[in-house]
């Protein structure tokens, strides 16, 4: 069991690992705490189907417009898990229109996820406390986008610790298949759904904040999807640049209004039930350089969400 050492000015806490003590609250921590998965939309009902197999317990749909397959165990898993998720990813991939009834039902869907109900992208998350590293070697020879997530939890008086690791894979001299249904969100892929000059337009803008998080040295990553581009640090996003038609794309950065006040900036329009203040972009005239305060902001409130959120 693993200490945790925790330093508060001059004082030095040691904190022993709390386990979930059930699966259950496994769960229920989890699904209490979206962000700590990024930005995936729980289908909360769970599927029963009787005396039927291959039906998963849970669900979820990511920003990418995924299925995901949540399988966690609250307990140290292996490989040996990787048959029953699969069972469960076939059954989604065969059988759209049930999780689309599911999905229909929520009452809080978000707007923007776009959702290829006729041919759908499955990812699989395997969610335990503890995974063994040898389970990373049958992931990679699977034709689904697998996520293999360790999440810890510390506690100290009434406040939580929880550690994600995702785990990753090694580079090996063996060829590795494409996962199945992988699309590529690169130039063709946008100038076939988007305003072509537009799509040069965005791109750009791409480049040019992917320079500004190259000179401040941030740990961020560039991911694409249908309609967005977001800079990422694991799950999280700091900041993104999304799409809100063919033609017109926006900055959105997660933000209350007194630090927007405080920072002196005035979107264009502010989405109070999410705190994202949104800035439609006009091509050519907008200076990715004027928005350095709010990428400096939101960076280093990347901990700090999840804190608040816990």
């Amino acid at each position: 069991m693993a200490n945790l050492f925790w330093r508060k000015k001059e004082k030095i806490i040691s904190l022993l690992e709390s386990p979930f003590k059930t699966e259950e609250e496994f769960e229920k921590t989890v699904f209490g705490t979206p962000e700590l998965l990024g930005e995936i939309t729980f289908i909360k009902r769970q599927i029963r189907g009787g005396n039927k197999t291959g039906i998963p317990d849970i669900i979820g749909i990511d920003a990418d417009g995924s299925i995901c397959i949540l399988e966690m165990k609250n307990k140290s898993v292996d490989a040996s898990i990787i048959p029953q998720v699969l069972e469960y990813a076939i059954w989604a991939e065969t059988n759209p229109d049930s999780v689309k009834s599911l999905w229909l039902e929520l009452n809080d869907k978000p707007e923007e996820v776009e959702i290829n109900w006729e041919n759908p992208e499955i990812r699989i998350l395997i969610i335990a406390p503890s995974i063994s590293r040898s389970t990373l070697d049958f992931v990679e020879r699977i034709n689904y986008p697998v996520d293999l997530v360790e999440i810890k939890r510390w506690i100290e008086a009434e406040s939580q610790i929880l550690m994600v690791n995702k785990l990753e894979t090694e580079v090996k001299n063996y060829r590795i298949r494409p996962a199945k249904g992988l699309k590529e969100y690169d130039e063709t892929y946008y100038k076939s759904k988007r305003n072509k000059k537009s799509v040069d337009y965005f791109l750009q803008y791409v480049s040019d904040v992917e320079k500004i998080i190259k000179a401040k040295s941030w740990s961020l990553d560039t991911k694409f999807n249908a309609y967005q581009c977001a800079f990422k640090s694991g799950f999280f996003n700091a900041f993104r640049l999304q799409w809100l038609g063919t033609k017109s794309f926006a900055f959105l950065f997660k933000i209350s209004k007194s630090d927007l006040r405080r920072l002196n900036y005035k979107p264009t329009r502010y989405d109070e039930e999410k705190s994202r203040a949104i800035f439609t972009i006009e091509p050519g005239k907008t200076k990715v350089k004027d928005f350095i305060p709010l990428f400096e902001h939101s960076y280093k409130a990347l901990g700090g969400n999840l804190k608040d959120a816990l």
